[in-house]
């Protein structure tokens, strides 16, 4: 299957790792992965913001891009949600009515990574190995927005040599949610303290997630507290291998 690969901005500009680990894991299961250079933003930052005008013009360049993609992957259930969630709700109220349709067409191939591995490609094993004890963050859009729910402890349980632990309050925010960690920081950092000790209390040597975005704000607190503990994608744990180790 020919999958186009939509990487985020965030993971463009902070996180590549985590763009060529979903690039490896889609090859090693026999799949061509495609890179539109054009790409850019889904616009969820300046939505959230009350920048609507330029949210929409990310919106159509997206449809644009990715108009004759066969599979869009997304390694960001953050990403997805806002696709799903908010680009009806802007084609909507746009005068062309086109819009609505391009985007009614392009949403059922819109995948975030484990819904596409778990549910499209029925590729629940990778071939990974991590040999480290990992718990992983259930990040608030991948619950509420995507709702991808055991999708990634699937994955999880069937990386050889990975000892998993639940999460203590998994369901909890960590208190990034974007521009809300800088306009109410004291709240945030509230709740990344919560985090962090839950995380504390697991033992874990990794914590991972669908989101780089949290995981960028959980790692920030580990690093300033030495914690010991690293942060990585889910993706770079099911690219990882025994040959080529995350």
């Amino acid at each position: 299957m020919n999958v186009t690969l939509f990487i985020t901005c965030y993971n463009d500009t902070l996180f590549p790792a985590t763009g060529k680990a979903v690039v490896a894991v889609l090859e090693r299961l026999g799949h061509t992965v495609d890179f539109p250079q054009a790409q850019t933003c889904c616009g969820q930052m300046h939505y959230n913001t009350g920048y609507q005008n330029d949210a929409r013009h990310m919106m159509m360049h997206f449809l644009k891009v990715f108009r004759d993609a066969e599979i869009v992957c997304v390694p960001s259930a953050s990403c997805v949600a806002m696709m799903r969630e908010h680009f009806p709700k802007m084609a909507a109220a746009m005068p062309d009515a086109a819009v609505g349709r391009d985007v009614t067409a392009m949403l059922p191939r819109v995948y975030e990574f484990c819904e596409l591995l778990v549910d499209k490609l029925r590729s629940v094993d990778t071939g990974a190995t991590f040999p480290h004890t990992v718990t992983l963050h259930s990040t608030c859009h991948s619950l509420r927005g995507t709702k991808i729910g055991e999708r990634p402890l699937q994955l999880l349980r069937a990386v050889r040599g990975l000892s998993y632990v639940e999460l203590p309050q998994a369901d909890q925010c960590c208190g990034f949610g974007g521009t809300f960690s800088i306009k109410n920081a004291d709240v945030s950092a509230a709740l990344l303290s919560d985090k962090v000790r839950a995380i504390l209390d697991t033992q874990a040597e990794v914590c991972t997630a669908v989101d780089n975005s949290c995981l960028m704000h959980i790692g920030g607190a580990l690093s300033r507290q030495r914690a010991g503990v690293r942060c990585l994608h889910l993706a770079e744990i099911l690219a990882s291998t025994s040959g080529e180790p995350a």
